[in-house]
């Protein structure tokens, strides 16, 4: 049974897709910037609706929970043994169990890279992201519940990501995947030091020079400039944009105090242990 899954995981808008455009123009060592739309080419989604389509043979309705669940363990293996000694696969998902699925087989997983942003910096663009509020993002950070159903074209399974807290903890409290922890600060902060540490992680050689490449093919300006020019298939239909700011302290800048309050109180602990309180 491989075990060759690395999984790219994150609560949504914390630094996933930048992890992923990193990896790939430094993996694929390109000389022009990756495209941002072939960023799946480091790794599919584990949400991707073709995926579970093909695992059951068939087309079906993927906003049925318990349907798609039926075909995740499947989904995952196929996956896992495509031949490659390390396979990536991106996940917004908790390492949780659901209805009796596990969401990260621990038969198939090597490991994962664990993406972490200051909560009040991601409800921001988390509001933006999905065209709501602050008072309800901050409601669905809080709430055990918290599932991102399938989206009306289909293409996506349902994700349940939970508490934020409690997310952070399944993936860097798990004895049996040694998650590598990425504070998104610390990416912008020292992007050589941070991206060089993934690379040591996973295995990869490191080239100070061609890391220095990727991590500038990979920038802010670089991905928000194609997605103005092309379009990124990752962007919502009611989204303006999905490369909108990606500043550090926006949150305690934009959101009133309150809000900043409630995060501060139902999500304290795990903010203190990664240096955010």
């Amino acid at each position: 049974m491989p075990k060759s899954i690395i999984w790219l995981a994150s609560y949504p808008k914390s630094g996933n897709t930048w992890l992923r455009l990193v990896l790939f123009n430094y993996l694929f060592n390109l000389d022009e910037p990756a495209p941002i739309n072939q960023a799946h080419r480091i790794g599919p989604s584990d949400a991707s609706a073709t995926l579970y389509h093909q695992a059951a043979g068939r087309k079906f309705d993927v906003s049925d929970a318990r349907e798609t669940l039926k075909y995740r363990t499947k989904v995952i293996a196929t996956h896992a043994a495509n031949g490659a000694d390390v396979n990536f696969m991106k996940t917004h998902n908790a390492n949780i169990m659901i209805e009796k699925t596990s969401l990260i087989p621990s038969p198939h997983s090597r490991g994962a890279l664990y993406v972490i942003r200051d909560p009040a910096d991601m409800l921001v663009s988390f509001a933006h992201h999905f065209s709501t509020t602050p008072e309800r993002s901050v409601d669905a950070i809080d709430s055990d519940s918290h599932t991102i159903f399938a989206d009306k074209a289909r293409t996506v399974v349902p994700q349940y990501l939970g508490r934020w807290s409690d997310h952070v903890r399944s993936w860097v409290d798990g004895k049996a995947l040694n998650t590598h922890v990425m504070r998104y600060e610390d990416m912008q902060a020292d992007p050589v030091a941070t991206f060089g540490a993934a690379l040591r992680y996973i295995g990869a050689p490191e080239d100070p020079e061609r890391l220095t490449r990727a991590i500038r093919f990979s920038s802010f300006d670089e991905a928000k400039k194609q997605e103005e020019d092309h379009g990124f298939v990752e962007k919502p239909k009611d989204a303006k944009s999905f490369f909108r700011s990606g500043k550090v302290g926006e949150g305690r800048e934009k959101l009133p105090q309150d809000l900043i309050d409630r995060i501060e109180a139902d999500h304290g602990d795990v903010m203190k242990r990664f240096g955010y309180l």
